[in-house]
């Protein structure tokens, strides 16, 4: 019997703790991550805090995306208000404050200014700036499922939607939606990433 359709919701306060959770694991093998949090042992409790922040951050667009059981969260900005301004950029500092880590925040910091210099201003389109399911729910279609609501939006509306992939195996899968590579671009003394873009459909 095949499996029904997940239901999804849009994420609520409520949600970020456990979500920030589910995004820590998904992002745990992720190379950009064990690049901006070098230290192995310190990484997931890092990712929490990271990822935790930046659903915070993003809570306000109403286009933070779950599944019911919270196994998968999509986080987009909306089109204009992709540049994270500087109180978001510090808000992520605690994420870093750790002995052992606080040396990669200015490494952490360079790369990030590099993927907003190359990020397109024109034309509007929505950002997908996090998407991640968690480990023991991967190869469900959640992660299909949870971009769906906003790219069902960029359709309707006639608008792009655009991101970075920082693992050149999910290329394939953001292929499938539509979305094609147009830069690879390497992060200082890092690893690759590939911008995307999505013309609508």
């Amino acid at each position: 019997m095949a499996a029904s359709a997940p239901q999804l919701r849009r994420v609520t306060s409520e949600d970020v703790p456990a979500l920030a959770g589910v995004l820590a694991r998904a992002f745990l093998d992720d190379p950009v991550a064990g690049w901006a949090f070098a230290v192995d042992s310190l990484r997931l409790k890092a990712l929490e805090r990271f990822q935790g922040t930046r659903i915070y951050q993003l809570l306000g667009e109403q286009e933070v995306w779950t599944d019911d059981e919270r196994r998968c969260a999509a986080l987009w900005a909306p089109p204009g208000r992709w540049k994270m301004s500087l109180r978001e950029v510090a808000a992520m500092v605690p994420a870093f404050l750790h002995p052992r880590l606080i040396w990669r925040m200015p490494v952490a910091a360079v790369g990030w200014e590099k993927l907003e210099q190359h990020h397109p201003h024109d034309p509007p389109h929505w950002y997908l700036a996090v998407l991640g399911t968690d480990p023991s729910a991967q190869g469900q279609g959640l992660g299909s499922a949870v971009m769906g609501p906003v790219l069902e939006r960029c359709d309707a509306d006639g608008v792009g939607a655009y991101l970075e992939s920082s693992k050149e195996s999910n290329i394939a899968f953001y292929s499938r939606h539509g979305f094609q590579v147009t830069e690879e671009i390497h992060l200082m003394a890092g690893p690759p990433m590939w911008k995307m873009w999505r013309d609508p459909r």
